[in-house]
This record gives structure tokens, sequence and C-alpha cells, in this order.
């Protein structure tokens, strides 16, 4: 079977280039959703599993879920600091951190509206845990006073988050020491300060997690089977990576089954636009149809043709929508999580894989809008063809 030449197909694009460029632009917008949307959910599950280090654990009530349901008895948080698995520093003292974690609601920075924002009692502890958070600017807050530092999310988003600055919540002001950087990992969206000043403001008796380096690697098994034989000690404990993760998969499920599904609404609308092009292309070249089969081209290498043609207009339009859609990468935006109701920072992310899933969706657009009138070219006969043209 010869095959109709690639140069005909880009020809009779270019000919009808203003058809062209309206099809391609409307698939160009539907693939711009899809390709965001996946990029959002990338970003989420990059910020979640990024909170998290893999030689960490973080020890919650059995069946709270989430750190803020969580409660951990002081005799508790000795108990499991006891455990063998527990790394010590150079001084033989517990890599621990007995933290809280509270809501509170605080005024962005544009309207002046009122969001959540998750604030951690921690302690130096708990900074030497995460490498992957380091001031940028001021100081850290020293134990046993009403300090505070913020986030590089929240210093973006939330009002009066300048060092020097006085926040008034939980029943005191509390002074904006310094600003960190967790290098868009979900910390980023919190306050941080000590830990017994923030359980007496928010009179907690108890504290929410805790978080300790393994000793060595393997250790996670061991310290779990030690919790479960302990009767004081109805706890869940997790490798700190695994549970950020586990946080984000609702959430990022949730957006893609919405984003999904306006994506398909949107998609079939292009894919009538497309078709109609393709039927309309057709029509108008019934007579060229019938000298190409005249030529001994097979209907098969018309059908080809066609379907290239189709496949043209989408890989036009994928390219344009995959581009502009690349775009978002320098826009940070928040949203809130549904597992803590507290808002978090993210940023879309362009992968490999969201470019090869936006542009499979962009081709099977237009092999659905282009099989039909394709397959029509190519079931006219040579006598039809030329008794219409």
């Amino acid at each position: 079977m010869r095959a109709i030449p690639l140069s005909y197909v880009m020809r009779n694009l270019w000919v009808r280039r203003v058809t062209t460029a309206l099809t391609a632009g409307g698939m160009a917008l539907v693939v711009f959703v899809f390709a965001t949307v996946l990029m959002m959910s990338e970003g989420i599950n990059e910020t979640m599993v990024a909170t998290g280090q893999l030689d960490n654990v973080i020890v919650l009530r059995k069946g709270a879920g989430t750190e803020i349901n969580s409660a951990i008895t002081r005799d508790q948080a000795a108990a499991i600091e006891a455990l063998p698995a527990v790394a010590t520093d150079s001084l033989g003292r517990k890599r621990v951190s007995r933290e809280v974690v509270v809501l509170n609601n605080l005024p962005k920075r544009d309207g002046g509206e009122m969001s959540n924002v998750m604030v951690r009692g921690t302690n130096a502890v708990g900074m030497s845990l995460r490498p992957q958070v380091r001031l940028v600017r001021g100081r850290m807050f020293r134990p046993g006073t009403s300090e505070v530092i913020v986030g590089s999310g929240i210093a973006r988003g939330f009002a009066s988050m300048e060092i020097g600055h006085t926040l008034h919540f939980a029943g005191r002001d509390w002074l904006v020491v310094g600003h960190f950087d967790a290098q868009r990992s979900g910390f980023d969206s919190e306050l941080w300060a000590d830990s017994e000043q923030v359980m007496q403001a928010f009179r907690r008796a108890v504290y929410s997690t805790l978080l300790y380096r393994l000793s060595y690697p393997g250790a996670f098994d061991a310290s779990r089977q030690a919790m479960a034989a302990d009767p004081r000690l109805q706890m869940d404990a997790k490798l700190e990576q695994r549970f950020y993760a586990e946080q984000s998969e609702s959430m990022s499920r949730f957006i893609k089954l919405l984003g999904l599904s306006l994506s398909v609404i949107f998609s079939i609308g292009a894919i009538v636009g497309a078709m109609i092009t393709m039927f309309a292309a057709v029509a108008s070249r019934i007579g060229e149809i019938g000298t190409l089969r005249a030529l001994g081209f097979r209907k098969e290498a018309v059908l080809i043709a066609f379907l290239g043609e189709s496949l043209g207009l989408a890989l036009v339009g994928g390219l344009v929508g995959l581009g502009g859609a690349s775009l978002m990468q320098m826009v940070n935006i928040s949203t809130v999580n549904y597992q803590t109701f507290s808002e978090i920072a993210f940023r879309f992310r362009f992968t490999p894989a969201v470019a090869t899933q936006t542009m499979a969706f962009a081709l099977l657009m237009g092999f659905l809008g282009g099989f039909v009138p394709a397959w029509r070219a190519a079931r006219l006969s040579i006598i039809e063809c030329l008794r219409q043209a």
C-alpha cells in the first residue's frame, strides 16, 4: 500500500490555517486544564512527601489519623523515649522532639479574610530532625518565651508576619523573630514556637506527636514491636515520609477527580469541533479524494491521511496547551488541607509524566474527532468522487 506523503497532510493544514488555528486553540484550552490539574496533584504530592524524612518516625495516638487529633501523655512520651530504637546525639541525649500541633485563625495578607494556620510547638531537637528546614531571616525562638518563627508560605500569604511584628492569639502576644524555608515542604505553611509555651497558651495537657530519629537502619520494626508489647502505649508509629504521603492522598485524589471530570466534559466540545472541521475538509475535497484514488492510493492510505490531519491538529493544540501549562510553575498557590483543615501552600509541578499523559490525552482527542470523518473519506468510491467534483 502506497502512503500519501506527509507533506500533503501538512500542506492541507496550512491551507486551512484559520480553521486549523481555531480548532487547535479549542484543544489547547482543554489540554491546558488537563495538564494544570495533573501539575497541581503532583505539586501537592511533592509538598507533602518532601515534608518527611526517611529515617524519622512519627508517633500518634492509635486511630488519630492526623497530628491535630492525636494525644500523647508525658508518661507515654517518656516511655517512648526510652526505647532502644531511638537515636542519641554525641552527648548521649535522645533525639526526640515532643510536639504539640494546633489550629489557629489568622488574617490573610490580601483582603484580611481569616484562614486556619497550623501552629507547631517544637524545640531545637525538632529543628535538627528536619534538615530541610533552615532559618533564612532573623533567629530561632528562645525556649520559654512567646516567640514564633514563620514558614515562607505563611510569610507570603498572611498579614503581620514580618520580623518584629506581634501576633495575638491564644490569649497572648507572640513576637515574630524569624522566617524559615522548608524547601517547598508542608512546614512552609506553619508557625513554630516553643512546645511548652504553646501547650500553656492553648491549655493543652498532652502532646500531639513525638518525632524521633532511628538509631540504626531497620530499627523501625523493632520500635513498633516494642510499642505494641507495652500496654501503656496505644500508639501508631509511622515513618515520617510515609505519614505525610498518606496525608496528601485524599486531597490529591479529590483534585484529580474534579479536574479530570471537567477536562472530560470540555474535551467533548473539542472532539466535536475537530470532527466538524474534518467533515468540512472531506466535503470540500471530494474531487481531490477521487483523484488520489484514481492515482492508485487505496482506501487505507486516504483514511490514514485524513486521520493524520486530525492528529496534527491535536499535536499543535497539545503543544500549545502544554506550553501554557508549564508557565504555571512560576505560580505559588494555597489550598485547604482536607485532613487538617489548615491552609497549605504549594506550586504546580511539571514532570515528564505530566507531559506524556497530557500529549496522550491530546492525541486521543484528535483520534476520536478525526476517525469518523477519515472513515467517511476512505469509503467514498472513485466514481462518486469524480461525479461530485
